[in-house]
């Protein structure tokens, strides 16, 4: 059975989020390379390599996309704010890609932090927060995506030996580098309480990160992250309309970045949407 009939097979087996608005949807990049000295956090090399190629992605799969350079903390704050604002009315769908440093943090809801330039941290959870049902009433009921790469602690996983049923990416690129900073837990930091809605508060909402919490996630100077080169390239290669669950970017991504490198990586996510999310192939 060709792939495309098999996907609107599945399709109409089960239900998917409406993705017909052209553009069907804000992506918002937060890319931050360069960091003040005062911060102690390296320059991220590699990194507009990654936000490249996502914005050339995310504009062929029809999101009116933004991106945002060197913000400290408060600016990051404040341009999440700004897309939550908007009025959603007429998209079906929301992006934010984060491309930062990253820290492991205390949280209730979804791990990790993200730093501005000044090497001040935001919990992922605040960031998520700011797009649910009574901070954005325009997005209710619509998917809301949410790609960060960047550290989720200090551990390096050298991995374990398994007998494997594909040839393993060799250790070829060793210039790469870290996403981690310290563990420090966010300082007068709380998390707002949704508005009672007719959906459950977490629903509706997928947060794709680089690496488990906790461990590192690496970064080649002159190639990007292994995480977003591994989301672009199976992307760019699907050739019908891939759904976007727990198969896409989850498994595949995971599959893929767990091959690489003498230390290891594996991506995971939190899936909280309650349809299959097909992106608007041409």
């Amino acid at each position: 059975m060709e792939p495309l009939l098999r996907a609107l097979l599945w399709a109409s087996l089960c239900q998917v989020y409406d993705l017909k608005a052209d553009p069907c949807g804000y992506c918002l990049i937060l890319n931050n390379v360069n960091f003040s000295q005062d911060s102690a956090l390296s320059t991220r090399a590699g990194s507009n390599v990654d936000c490249e190629k996502l914005e050339k992605r995310f504009k062929s799969l029809h999101f009116d996309v933004v991106t945002r350079q060197d913000l400290v903390a408060q600016e990051m704050v404040r341009e999440l704010q700004k897309l939550a604002r908007l009025d959603h009315s007429a998209r079906d769908c929301c992006l934010v890609v984060i491309l930062s440093h990253g820290c492991q943090t205390s949280h209730i809801q979804f791990p990790g932090g993200i730093y501005g330039t000044d090497g001040k941290a935001i919990p992922v959870e605040k960031i998520v927060n700011y797009f649910n049902g009574s901070n954005c009433p325009s997005l209710r009921g619509k998917p809301k995506l949410f790609f960060i790469q960047a550290c989720g602690g200090e551990q390096k996983d050298q991995g374990f030996e398994v007998e494997s049923d594909s040839p393993v990416e060799e250790a070829h690129r060793f210039s790469a580098e870290s996403d981690a900073t310290p563990f420090q837990a966010p300082s007068g930091a709380s998390d707002e309480l949704d508005a009672v809605a007719s959906l459950p508060t977490p629903s509706d909402i997928l947060v794709s990160y680089s690496t488990f919490p906790g461990f590192v996630s690496w970064r080649d100077k002159s190639s990007g992250s292994w995480y977003v080169e591994t989301l672009d390239n199976i992307l760019a290669t699907t050739s019908c309309p891939a759904f976007l669950s727990a198969a896409l970017p989850c498994a595949q991504v995971a599959h893929a970045v767990s091959a690489k490198g003498r230390y290891k990586q594996i991506p995971g996510c939190f899936n909280f949407l309650r349809k299959k999310f097909f992106f608007m192939y041409k």
